[in-house]
């Protein structure tokens, strides 16, 4: 405990004999618990899912998420893993910035607020089981799938979906399949596809503004209930985690591809399209793994749970 403050009194009484009585108020504080042990003790609480990049968790509040983005990256389905250092802080950064543009222009979506270097508070959603992927250059599976060249500017937009199951590799399937099987409903599927095309003329546009090219995205979606109403909103992450994003002079690539591709130059790729964006400035030497800033700082490591995910689909987030 730690003394805020004391009141003495002193004075004589025929009782005391000449000796000095003293009278004191004492009030104490709590001691003031070191910053990182009040991060791991904030850091306990319910784990609802994790994922290839995120772990969810209870939300403060009824129908709130909390999303903490790691550091690990996977390819080709989980075949390949792996870590960037820092791609966490990096992406959390990125994708608030984005879907906080995304908001002010009318497009509904989870976020709430960035609560800290690696987490975000979101609105639970039931996610739709459908990836959304915007195409405007050809590149990845496109490419290979119709022998088309690399870079080829397609000759218009082109939205597809898959189904979002790791064991069946994420099919591709078409409005039929969606509607066959009871993924989404018309009306929702019309609204996704809607709200995907003004996603795109907008990232395109932003992305053209800082020099880089916007290849293709994934979105994901997912039905936002009020009572036994439900309206689709944009939910998960926009980052380079899901995005194609080359330079416009150079053609180097800013993105998971080179994680992909062994290319190399994770982070500094992350990092150029976060400066690029404004979240990064050239002078700021940004703390992008919290583990490596404790130990510079000769702190213990704050361990984050490792509660084990119930084995089931993905919950809503």
């Amino acid at each position: 405990m730690i003394v805020s403050s004391v009141l003495c009194r002193y004075g004589h009484s025929p009782a005391s004999k000449g000796r000095v009585t003293v009278f004191a108020r004492v009030r104490f504080l709590p001691r003031a618990v070191p910053l990182d042990r009040q991060e791991t003790k904030m850091t306990r609480r319910r784990q609802i899912y994790e994922g290839k990049a995120k772990i969810l968790y209870e939300g403060p509040e009824p129908g709130t998420i909390i999303q903490y983005f790691k550091d690990d990256a996977t390819a080709f389905n989980a075949q390949k893993k792996g870590t960037i250092s820092g791609k966490g802080v990096l992406n959390n950064r990125i994708s608030e910035h984005v879907f906080t543009m995304l908001g002010l222009i009318g497009i509904p979506t989870h976020f709430i607020r960035r609560l800290n270097m690696r987490e975000q508070l979101v609105r639970q959603v039931e996610i739709i089981p459908i990836e959304v992927v915007v195409r405007n250059v050809a590149a990845g599976s496109i490419a290979k799938r119709f022998g088309i060249e690399e870079g080829t500017m397609l000759p218009r937009t082109i939205i597809e979906y898959y189904y979002k199951d790791d064991s069946l590799n994420d099919p591709l399937v078409s409005d039929e399949h969606i509607a066959a099987f009871g993924w989404a409903s018309q009306d929702e599927m019309h609204d996704i596809a809607d709200m995907a095309i003004r996603v795109n003329d907008f990232m395109a546009g932003m992305f053209a503004g800082v020099g880089i090219r916007l290849v293709d995205f994934k979105l994901e979606f997912g039905r936002l209930f009020d009572g036994d109403f439900a309206r689709v909103i944009l939910a998960d992450e926009i980052s380079p985690d899901g995005c194609r994003l080359w330079d416009m002079k150079t053609g180097d690539k800013l993105d998971k591809d080179r994680f992909r591709r062994d290319l190399g130059g994770e982070v500094e790729a992350y990092q150029e399209v976060a400066r690029r964006l404004g979240l990064l400035t050239e002078e700021e030497s940004a703390v992008l793994d919290l583990d490596e800033h404790r130990k510079a700082r000769g702190k213990t490591p704050a361990t984050v749970p490792t509660e084990a995910a119930p084995d089931t689909k993905p919950p809503a987030i």
